[in-house]
């Protein structure tokens, strides 16, 4: 066989394996199941159903009750995902190991596609004082990383009463990242005017507090702003100083809005794998990012302590918990429900 017949065979081999290879994805991708929507919340309480109810259990009894179950690929914690009629549900876990490990198994699992789905990242979260209360409900624009930088212990500053966390610019391109804007722009315009409820108990609470305060003495309200993404739980007003200096230098454009755990995480997640711009990020407000109404460390979280916020008897959340996460389901199914129909 002469050399020109040779190179053709091996040309029509390969052009027939190319062909063979775009069958089989094309094939792959038909079997895909699609996703519309992708709910993240964090953490449940106890059951997905019908008892006191944490991040996931509204959207579960809403979207995914009675649908399909699925192990996700690729997780270390075993991971179930929720599907049913479009719409799929998975808790990340708490803190930014747990959240950046798992979105990125939830979203590299290769039996579903979310190339046209709305992520929605959602979970409770700490008010910054002065911006937020008690309830509130916030669509995330932007994520600061807490834990990148340089953070001093008060004791140790000459001067005690300024921010103890010093900027570090070689953190400067992971430490923020900022969600698709326009998209932003567009859920909080859909949601903006959703009225959200509260409870005798918190509002006393705030009046006590902040009596002359207007910011903490008005009902509930849905809010843009930037989120503090912090593995360690804190609170106090040297951590929210810090905060407040954070997003000041990293040029956020929504102000400092709530402390949480795992926002940067899922939106890096997200970025990694190609879907930061269908990324949407609620977090509703079921505390105070500073010690109010006689609150101190050691009252809730010292060796005695039996507290926890994800309840309606938490001196850290008062009676509130219950009534944010319905909060932030009105919100949210109103940007699941947009999304469905298109």
């Amino acid at each position: 066989m002469g050399l020109k017949k040779i190179i053709a065979v091996f040309s029509a081999i390969a052009i027939t394996a190319c062909a063979l290879a775009g069958c089989s994805g094309a094939e792959n991708k038909q079997k895909q199941i699609p996703v519309k929507v992708l709910i993240l919340p964090k953490f449940e309480v106890d059951k997905m159903s019908g008892d006191f109810p944490g991040e996931a259990q509204y959207y579960y009894e809403e979207y995914v009750d009675g649908g399909d179950k699925y192990t996700i690929k690729g997780s270390p914690e075993d991971l179930t995902l929720y599907y049913k009629n479009g719409v799929a549900l998975c808790a990340t876990g708490m803190g930014k190991v747990c959240a950046a490990l798992n979105t990125t198994a939830i979203l590299s699992d290769e039996r579903f596609d979310y190339s046209d789905a709305t992520i929605l990242s959602t979970g409770c979260a700490g008010a910054s004082e002065g911006y937020g209360i008690y309830g509130d409900v916030f669509v995330i624009s932007a994520s600061v990383d807490y834990d990148l930088g340089h953070t001093a212990d008060p004791r140790d500053m000459a001067d005690p009463s300024k921010p103890t966390w010093f900027h570090d610019a070689d953190y400067d391109n992971v430490a923020v990242i900022s969600l698709n804007r326009e998209l932003t722009d567009s859920v909080y315009e859909k949601v903006k005017d959703v009225k959200l409820e509260t409870t005798e108990k918190a509002t006393a609470i705030l009046k006590k507090e902040y009596p002359n305060e207007a910011w903490a003495n008005r009902p509930p309200k849905v809010l843009r702003g930037t989120s503090a993404t912090g593995d360690n739980y804190w609170k106090g007003k040297a951590g929210h100083q810090n905060a407040e200096a954070m997003i000041k230098v990293y040029g956020c454009a929504d102000p400092y809005a709530v402390s949480e755990m795992e926002d940067i995480a899922v939106a890096r997640a997200a970025k990694r794998l190609g879907y930061l711009d269908q990324l949407v990020d609620l977090r509703v407000s079921v505390n105070m990012d500073v010690f109010i109404s006689g609150t101190t460390p050691e009252r809730l979280w010292g060796t005695s302590a039996a507290d926890s916020i994800a309840t309606d008897e938490s001196e850290e959340s008062v009676d509130i918990f219950q009534t944010a996460m319905e909060n932030n389901f009105k919100v949210g199914k109103i940007i699941i429900d947009d999304a469905l129909k298109n």
